[in-house]
């Protein structure tokens, strides 16, 4: 039976449409914080699936992703979608990763309705959305100074996860652990099926990865039987990594990149060279396997032992995935140019 849905005190009825503000602490100048909530539900019951956006409140990608999401109307025939594109929004205010009390938010669930800042969010976000949902799909980006090629980090030994995964269409997927704290683990242990997007960097938009996580979210929505089957004209085929290192540097300097996001390289193929200020030549970084660049750091200025180049092994399906990656780029570049005649 299709009944109301009840979130921060709003009763949402089948085949309503609603945006609402779940309350949260005030800020220390008496002024009110509420994390903005857009609710989409359709006359007939199905899953509820929700789609959540900077939960580090420097990751901006997802949150013009859900916006994007939100402005198309999306017409539902079954279930219901709520679409939160900002769930740190004390982060989002600061334009930092953490919190005000410098905690990091997806560290802290499910929280507790009495604990720190962070702690009573958590409880907030778990209890207010979370709770309803079957499905979900959380949107990030690279930390501070670092890009990610779109990608999906979930629990793919799940049959579900993984054919939901697939059907999202990013060219990379990780079988990723659960990190104690988050929410794809509050969210997995009260029940939900959960999909991590990872695109771009902090602090800034990439429409490569604004556009794929978009269609991504519509491809999943279609295979719930949430909206009409999409036409797509090229598929993009996912291929699971089977395991993920990072480079580090072996010395400090200023860096001169070879490597980009998706290239594929080869064992002892040179990624970068770290030089002196003056112009000397101290060290060489190379692959250590065979595989795809999916992460890196973008400042050309390094310390020892930080991590450089992340790098996806996919055996040999690494040249498929390459010119997978090739694929999603060249369907974006048509609309970018588009975008930039205006």
């Amino acid at each position: 039976m299709n009944t109301a849905m009840v979130i921060g005190g709003v009763e949402i009825l089948p085949g309503q449409v609603r945006q609402l503000k779940v309350p949260v602490a005030k800020l220390y100048t008496d002024t009110d914080m509420s994390i903005p909530v857009h609710v989409t539900r359709a006359r007939k019951a199905g899953p509820v699936v929700f789609v959540s956006a900077a939960v580090h409140g420097d990751e901006l990608n997802g949150i013009e992703i859900t916006r994007r999401l939100i402005e198309k109307k999306i017409k539902l025939l079954k279930g219901t979608v709520i679409a939160v594109p900002m769930v740190n929004v004390y982060g989002v205010l600061n334009q930092s990763r953490y919190m005000p009390d410098r905690r990091d938010l997806n560290r802290c669930f499910p929280g507790s309705p009495k604990g720190s800042l962070a702690g009573r969010m958590a409880h907030i976000f778990l209890h207010e959305i979370v709770r309803h949902c079957d499905y979900g799909i959380d949107l990030h980006t690279g930390a501070i100074h670092r890009s990610n090629l779109p990608q999906i980090r979930a629990n793919l030994d799940d049959e579900e996860t993984l054919s939901l995964a697939r059907e999202f269409g990013v060219p990379v997927m990780l079988n990723a652990n659960l990190r104690d704290g988050s929410l794809r683990e509050a969210a997995v242990s009260n029940g939900a099926k959960i999909l991590l997007y990872e695109a771009g960097q902090a602090l800034r938009f990439d429409e490569l990865s604004i556009q794929s996580g978009l269609k991504g979210i519509l491809n999943v929505l279609s295979a719930l039987g949430m909206i009409r089957k999409r036409r797509i004209r090229k598929k993009i085929e996912p291929f699971v990594a089977n395991r993920s290192d990072w480079v580090r540097a072996s010395a400090s300097g200023i860096v001169r990149e070879y490597a980009t996001l998706g290239k594929q390289v080869e064992k002892g193929d040179l990624l970068a060279e770290i030089n002196s200020p003056l112009g000397e030549l101290i060290s060489q970084v190379v692959a250590t396997r065979s595989g795809i660049v999916i992460g890196k750091q973008n400042i050309p200025l390094v310390q020892e032992g930080e991590a450089m180049y992340h790098i996806a092994f996919f055996g040999d399906d690494a040249e498929e995935v390459a010119e997978h990656i090739e694929m999603m780029q060249e369907m974006v570049k048509p609309v970018i140019a588009e975008q930039t005649d205006l």
